[in-house]
């Protein structure tokens, strides 16, 4: 490690611990979580912040499972949810890819997707998020760590992306799924500006 930096970095890892986590929460507010299979550069090892890696494929798969669920229902076969991990040596990115069949985004709502506040959750949780409806039970079971609704997940996730220099782009089809893209520049290859 150098400050936050690990110099090995792995993505699977880091993935496979998020989607524990996120496989959790999901199972506590929807009763179930679709399964999440990782493919590609499993082996990659690099140079990044390892704690935003987690914090950006957590959201990403926290409204994914949340979308998959909500989507095809509990307690029906759930379809998987893909993370690709792109790599090569002449790549400029490594670039992490959350698939799902979620149901998708409307055209018409991707614009407010990266506007902080915006949430497409149960309005409840906001409120007992900010302390209105107190003794009204929680659709979320525990709001301590709720599966969605605060509306900063996305927007802040593309801000880790881009410090460094990357991005997070998010292309949906309504009606069927989104794909999400995290793109990671190689720290230490060439001067990184910090934006």
């Amino acid at each position: 490690m150098i400050g936050l930096i690990s110099k090995r970095a792995s993505p699977c890892e880091i993935a496979q611990q998020v989607i524990a986590d996120a496989a959790y929460m999901c199972r506590r507010t929807h009763g179930d979580a679709p399964e999440v299979t990782i493919h590609g550069r499993t082996d990659l090892h690099f140079p990044y912040v390892s704690s935003h890696i987690s914090y950006m494929l957590l959201e990403l798969l926290k409204n994914s499972m949340r979308a998959t669920v909500e989507t095809h229902g509990a307690d029906n076969a759930l379809p998987p949810i893909r993370i690709v991990i792109a790599d090569g040596e002449d790549n400029e990115d490594v670039v992490i890819k959350v698939s799902d069949e979620g149901g998708g985004i409307k055209r018409s709502s991707m614009s407010r997707i990266w506007s902080y506040l915006y949430t497409t959750a149960d309005p409840s949780i906001m409120d007992h998020m900010i302390g209105r409806n107190a003794g009204v039970e929680s659709k979320d079971f525990n709001i301590s760590n709720p599966m969605a609704g605060l509306g900063y997940g996305l927007p802040i996730s593309r801000n880790y992306a881009r410090y460094l220099g990357g991005e997070l782009d998010i292309m949906s089809m309504e009606g069927y799924g989104t794909d999400s893209f995290i793109y990671l520049p190689r720290l230490g290859d060439k001067e990184t500006a910090v934006v």
